[in-house]
């Protein structure tokens, strides 16, 4: 039992740093500017959102609440996901 264990630990401590390299993360904030020329982003946080090529603005306004699940990428947050709160 022991080393089983000890290998969830060691599988669990190698796996850990892994996600955190990934640097997923979301914010929840509302939407200032939607600049679909640029693709991209700007909510009250004052940050500056990528979106992919395929996403689909139909629907966004500044002044809509919104959760946005992005990943850094070379030093840019990409967008992976969002949800619009009501």
């Amino acid at each position: 039992m022991r080393v089983v264990v000890s290998l969830l630990l060691a599988t669990t401590g190698f796996l850990s740093p892994v996600s955190v390299f990934a640097g997923s993360a979301d914010v929840e904030s509302t939407i200032r500017d939607v600049n679909i020329d640029a693709m991209n982003l700007v909510l009250d946080d004052g940050k500056t959102y990528a979106v992919p090529s395929e996403f689909n603005f139909e629907g966004l306004e500044p002044g809509q609440k919104v959760i946005v699940f992005y990943t850094e990428v070379d030093g840019k947050r990409v967008v992976d996901d969002l949800e619009v709160l009501q």
